[in-house]
This record gives structure tokens, sequence and C-alpha cells, in this order.
């Protein structure tokens, strides 16, 4: 199923087709929606590169448990 945000709401976010994957998959991986590999696909981003935008944002890479 295709989702499709239109160029007019790209640009009321201010956000570039990339900079709203990026962010997508930054918050779909941070809500444990995505693991970290197809977060950084959905993002387009290699996994360095995405853990680079997770860092920026503050998202750590790893959740650790008491386990």
């Amino acid at each position: 199923m295709p989702l499709v945000i239109t160029d007019e709401l790209l640009r009321a976010a201010g956000m570039s087709e990339p900079e709203a994957k990026i962010e997508i998959a930054c918050r779909w991986f941070d809500m444990g929606k995505l693991s970290f590999g197809n977060a950084a696909k959905l993002a387009g981003l290699d996994e360095t590169e995405f853990e680079i935008q997770l860092q920026r944002r503050g998202l750590p890479r790893h959740r650790y448990t008491e386990d």
C-alpha cells in the first residue's frame, strides 16, 4: 500500500521528500515499529548514516533493559 505525502504537505511542513523519509524512519524506529535495518532502508541511508540521524535527534540506537 503506497503512502502518498503531497508536495503541498511537504512544503507546509518545510521538508523535502528525503527529510520526511528520514524523520518518519527515525520516529518509527524510536517507537519500536521498525527494526534498525528496516528504518535505515526506509530512510534511504546506510546504517552508519541512519545512526547519525538518530544521534542528531537524541534518539538511542540501543534500548537497554534490566534483563
